[in-house]
């Protein structure tokens, strides 16, 4: 605490100043402040410069390069179907069980097609059992894609 001492007159005047609730005021403040400056920096974000906005001129968009092409292994229950860019490959199951063997030797071959690709995206249906999705993840790292994401919904 803090104390003053008025000398100066005949009498002695002793105040103690409580600075406990001062501090706590302006902890509170500075709280807020942190707060209100963070949101004041989102409200800044441009929305129209995402890729999904509308275009701002008429130049031509250049394709992507070969290593976005899509590239995305789809789970289903008739087997696998394996989908690159616009290629769709469908891989039936045989006598009752995914045939892994071909579909590892068609991804060896788009590896060999586009060697700097390395993800890949699998969906599968809800009816398909766990087991399957990892089987399928194996073998999308068989054939030499690393990058793996699930996907919830089979984008069409």
């Amino acid at each position: 605490m803090a104390q003053v001492e008025d000398s100066g007159s005949g009498r002695s005047t002793n105040v103690d100043v409580n600075l406990v609730p001062f501090i706590d005021l302006m902890s509170v403040l500075i709280t807020f402040l942190l707060i209100t400056a963070v949101w004041t920096q989102v409200s800044m974000i441009q929305l129209g410069s995402s890729i999904y906005g509308k275009k701002t001129s008429d130049q031509i968009t250049p394709p992507p390069p070969v290593a976005d092409i899509p590239l995305r292994l789809d789970i289903k229950d008739f087997g696998f179907r394996l989908i690159v860019g616009q290629d769709k490959f469908t891989f039936e199951k045989k006598n009752g069980e995914w045939d892994t063997t071909e579909l590892t030797e068609r991804l060896k071959v788009v590896r060999q097609m586009y060697p700097e690709k390395s993800d890949a995206t699998i969906t599968v249906d809800n009816e398909i059992p766990y087991e399957k999705m990892i089987l399928g993840m194996d073998v999308l790292l068989a054939g030499g894609f690393g990058s793996i994401s699930v996907s919830t919904v089979e984008a069409e």
